[in-house]
């Protein structure tokens, strides 16, 4: 059902204060997480994955993979996606878009302290599209680590407008983050990874407990033959791909990340990830091979190219 005028004040929503968080993280986070979105899963010794979950070749620390940034934004909304008076069905909600910027290599284990801001709201009618910004900050030190910018579309949430004018706010220019345009030209490079029927399962211990990846019952409510696999696992594996392709291994070349999810993945499918490589920035898109859909696109802007490319 769509939201109620006389609760919601959208006008009002823009300066609303959301809580500081706390998130706290350790070496066997780090390590469950890359086990989580596929590492070392074809080979336990891969030379490019292995520093991602063991302490390889005498490495102090386990090295962190970028996305891992993701997580932070979850644990900065620990009531879940909205805000006060927005009302939808959780069942109904789809995770749009991903917009993660990393300052810092991301440490082994760490404590946070989250902000989170309005980022943009927008009434589509029968929805809307919320944007919420996380900037995570290490606690010791203060330094700004880095920011998640999550886009939900909230089927069921739109219609509160207060004028004939859809209601649409954002706090950052759009052209910050540039529509991404697949080249027709073949690819630099393709990667192929399976998942796991358990991967949802595994991935989860991350700490997205949300049933539809989960609960039979509750995925088909949601409109799924089964559960599928969390959009951030997906996002996961594709980035993953190019930090072994692309970066050949140094997950630090990574400066940000763009990813907009287009269709579900079912765990026990094949994800083809395609790269094309321009300049420092690398397009990609994922698709379920089985099925011959592309389920994820985006970009990932680098520091600088590998030597090895």
């Amino acid at each position: 059902m769509s939201s109620d005028a006389s609760e919601f004040d959208p006008d009002r929503i823009e300066s609303y204060k959301f809580p500081e968080t706390t998130y706290t993280y350790s070496e066997r986070d780090v390590a469950l997480y890359a086990l989580g979105i596929g590492a070392c899963a074809r080979d336990a010794v891969d030379v490019d994955q292995l520093k991602f979950v063991y302490h390889d070749k005498g490495q102090k620390f386990i090295q962190v993979l970028p996305t891992f940034a993701a997580l932070f934004s979850l644990g900065s909304l620990p009531g879940g996606l909205g805000l006060p008076g927005l009302k939808y069905d959780p069942r109904l909600l789809l995770h749009g878009q991903q917009y993660i910027e990393l300052y810092k290599p991301l440490p082994s284990n760490a404590c946070l302290k989250n902000t989170v801001s309005l980022a943009g709201l927008h009434d589509k009618g029968k929805a809307a599209i919320l944007e919420i910004e996380t900037k995570s900050y290490d606690k010791d030190s203060g330094a700004l680590l880095c920011m998640n910018r999550t886009t939900a579309f909230l089927r069921g949430a739109g219609g509160f407008s207060k004028s004939s004018h859809p209601y649409s706010y954002s706090n950052y220019p759009k052209d910050k983050v540039p529509s991404v345009k697949i080249p027709k030209g073949q690819p630099f490079v393709v990667f192929e990874d399976c998942t796991q029927p358990s991967q949802a399962l595994l991935y989860r211990l991350s700490g997205d407990y949300n049933p539809l990846h989960s609960d039979p019952t509750f995925a088909k409510v949601a409109g799924f033959t089964r559960p599928i696999l969390h959009g951030l696992c997906t996002l996961g594996f594709s980035v993953r791909a190019i930090v072994k392709c692309i970066c050949r291994g140094d997950p630090n070349l990574v400066k940000c990340i763009s990813g907009r999810f287009l269709l579900h993945v079912y765990p026990g499918e094949t994800l083809l990830t395609e790269m094309w490589l321009e300049g420092l920035r690398v397009i990609y898109q994922t698709k379920v091979k089985e099925r011959s859909r592309t389920v994820l696109s985006g970009y990932v802007d680098l520091h600088g190219l590998s030597s090895s490319l």
